[in-house]
């Protein structure tokens, strides 16, 4: 497979053109953001430890019946893709109040839920990726109504499956962000699952194993991320 042009270039990964039209290369940058990208540095190799994290974690859903745009994973950086049509909607689900929920509802991080929180957020950096919901993706045509429940139905089981994996690994997974995308009239899940969009915590010391390091200074960043790769290619 030749890497050709580049097509695409985010704050975490860089997408380039193959000799096939509908796959794509990946590649895993160390570049760090938070706060819609007005907080930035660099963890050292996050770019290998979160492809091989992604990699691992999507043939692991694939395994249970999610349609991923995983095809393989290339090299250290590299991942070779399904080139989707992203939907421009982060889907985030929570089991456990953090971030920006614990703030919003006034409720102390860490607060179990009672049942787990499914929230939709518009892919805009500019307008600070403000929060919608199906209204908004009707009025605004962001994506059909028969698409979308696809797609909380595959998020909904994504979270099961993740919970159950990183349990067994002795981590919480707290709250995570997926993205989807269109590919032959179907929805895949896209992008990547790593600790920069996965809040995952351990599960004794409830010690935090993911971007919030960064986001808070809180030091040994690249070792999370490190304890957390070790931890799912176990």
């Amino acid at each position: 497979m030749e890497r050709l042009e580049k097509i695409y270039e985010g704050k975490a990964k860089i997408l380039y053109a193959t000799d096939d039209p509908d796959l794509i290369v990946q590649y895993f940058k160390d570049d760090a953001t938070a706060f819609n990208a007005q907080k930035k540095g660099v963890i050292r190799e996050k770019g290998v430890m979160n492809n091989a994290i992604s990699s691992r974690l999507f043939k692991f859903l694939e395994d249970k019946g999610i349609r991923t745009h995983f095809v393989e994973k290339l090299s250290g950086r590299e991942m070779l893709a399904k080139k989707v049509g992203i939907i421009p909607i982060e889907v985030v689900i929570r089991n456990i109040a953090a971030g920006s929920l614990s703030k919003r509802m006034g409720v102390e991080e860490g607060t179990p839920l009672k049942s787990t929180i499914v929230e939709f957020y518009y892919k805009s950096d500019p307008l600070g990726d403000p929060m919608i919901n199906r209204y908004h993706m009707r009025a605004f045509n962001l994506a059909k109504d028969e698409e979308m429940d696809k797609v909380v139905d595959a998020a909904i089981k994504v979270n099961k499956y993740l919970r159950e994996f990183f349990d067994e690994r002795g981590i919480m997974l707290v709250d995570f962000k997926l993205e989807f995308g269109r590919y032959k009239g179907g929805i895949l899940l896209a992008d990547e699952i790593t600790p920069d969009g996965c809040r995952l915590w351990d599960k004794k010391t409830h010690e935090k194993l993911d971007k919030d390091r960064f986001r808070r200074d809180l030091g040994r960043i690249e070792e999370a991320y490190e304890e957390v790769l070790r931890k799912v290619m176990a």
